[in-house]
């Protein structure tokens, strides 16, 4: 137990060496950094090593060759830096080590987990009696809203999924937007919905659905919505789009990774409509700033997650409710106690607080980079910027200059078939003057053609 003790300890003091590291990071790893992970490329030891030798190899080798994704620069992939009390309970639930299935595996999990599903429906403004499921990333909740969405369509005409399969039933027709999120198709191939098969809704200059050029709805469709457009940031028509779904009983399912958690904010008009859906996705680990992995499969229909997850067994039963029937795991991590920690902490003025705040700061690195001579793709309304230089030359230089720079990290991406590069602001820690560095060095990229 002491030497365990000391380990963990040792763990402990490494962890805030590389905590108080973070401001003077490079916000993506030095080649030199990157080049000694190869050290751990050595065979499958015969005999186990000291404890306290295999976490100095991982600390001294692996951490300097890790993103400052949990900084205040790091502009990539709306990934957020966790908050304090969310890493805080994150180290307590590693201690608990609770495999978090049900109330009898965890009381605490249990109890914990369901406050925190209620306070992420307060939060979103859905609806109060929605099932939550908190799984590891809005691709394994999406499968999961989506698992409950075919069953529940197929119960229409009679079809028992679980007793007779795919094989025979009757067609469900899936209708998602021109610029559906690559997480959203991943879903619908896994559960058998061939991309030759689905029907696509154009979009319009923003990259939302176009509701003069949506497909025909009926009892057998399957719609999928979306909350935050990846590049621009944009949100589907709810209010709009899903009375013509509900008026012909379609089943409509929003992917809202991270553009869901505008509802919290000042501005959730964004958004309005969105509760009448019938099932959503939600990541905690995106905008909410909570620890990798945590999400949310959010679905109206209580019954319909639970019956389409549903694990139970004669010698491991649960209630509906049990996490091990809402989500894809069964044995499966505490992962809303980072997120009910989360919510504690802020409350809701200061989650919405953030959300304005991030808004905020993408609107004024917006209009710096105008006033630079780029060209911005989008309205900026939401956290996304999509930008791009004069050329596509130019725009691919910069962003490879920005990124070799240290100072901060954003990724590259297409915008109507040319070359351009997003910028996510999402991170908690970032502060006004991350923003000022930010928008100084491109605009000295852009005065010197990206060298």
């Amino acid at each position: 137990m002491d030497n365990e003790r000391q380990l963990l300890e040792d763990a402990d003091r490494r962890a805030l060496a590389y905590f108080d590291g973070i401001p003077g990071r490079r916000v993506f790893p030095a080649p030199e950094a990157i080049a000694a992970l190869a050290a751990f490329d050595s065979p499958l030891p015969e005999t186990g090593r000291d404890p306290a030798e295999v976490l100095r190899q991982l600390d001294e080798l692996g951490s300097p060759a890790t993103t400052a994704s949990n900084g205040g620069r790091y502009f990539g992939f709306v990934i957020g830096a966790t908050l304090p009390a969310a890493a805080a309970a994150e180290r307590l639930a590693l201690a608990w080590d609770q495999c978090a299935s049900s109330f009898d595996n965890s009381p605490a999990a249990d109890r914990i987990e369901k406050v925190a599903a209620r306070w992420v429906l307060e939060s979103l403004g859905l609806p109060a009696q929605s099932a939550v499921g908190f799984g590891t990333s809005a691709t394994a909740c999406t499968l999961a809203c989506l698992s409950a969405a075919r069953r529940a369509l197929l119960a229409r005409k009679g079809w028992d999924f679980d007793s007779d399969g795919l094989m025979g039933a009757p067609e469900v027709r899936v209708v998602v937007s021109a610029s559906v999120h690559i997480t959203v198709k991943k879903a619908l191939r896994i559960l058998g919905f061939g991309t030759r098969r689905l029907l696509v809704a154009p979009t319009d200059a923003h990259g939302r659905i176009d509701p003069a050029r949506l497909p025909p709805l009926d009892d057998m469709t399957l719609l999928c919505l979306q909350a935050g457009e990846v590049n621009t940031g944009e949100f589907d028509l709810f209010a709009e789009l899903i009375p013509r779904a509900r008026a012909a009983n379609a089943w409509v399912h929003v992917d809202g990774a991270f553009g869901l958690w505008v509802r919290a904010s000042s501005q959730a008009h964004l958004a309005t409509g969105i509760e009448q859906a019938d099932s959503w996705t939600c990541d905690g680990h995106k905008w909410l700033n909570t620890p990798y992995d945590g999400a949310m499969a959010i679905c109206r229909d209580a019954d319909a997650l639970a019956t389409a997850m549903n694990s139970d067994a004669a010698y491991a039963s649960a209630s509906r409710d049990a996490q091990k029937n809402l989500t894809l795991e069964f044995s499966r991590r505490a992962r809303g106690v980072p997120i009910w920690a989360a919510l504690a902490s802020l409350g809701r003025d200061g989650l919405a607080a953030m959300i304005d705040r991030h808004l905020d700061q993408a609107g004024y690195l917006a209009e710096r980079l105008r006033e630079a001579g780029y060209q911005v793709l989008n309205r900026v309304v939401l956290n996304q910027v999509l930008v791009r230089a004069d050329s596509d030359e130019e725009t691919v230089a910069i962003r490879n200059a920005a990124q070799a720079s240290g100072e901060v990290w954003f990724g590259p991406t297409l915008w109507q078939g040319r070359p351009a590069f997003r910028l996510s602001v999402s991170s908690w820690r970032t502060s006004d003057a991350d923003i000022q560095q930010l928008a100084d060095l491109l605009v000295r990229l852009k005065a010197s053609g990206g060298r």
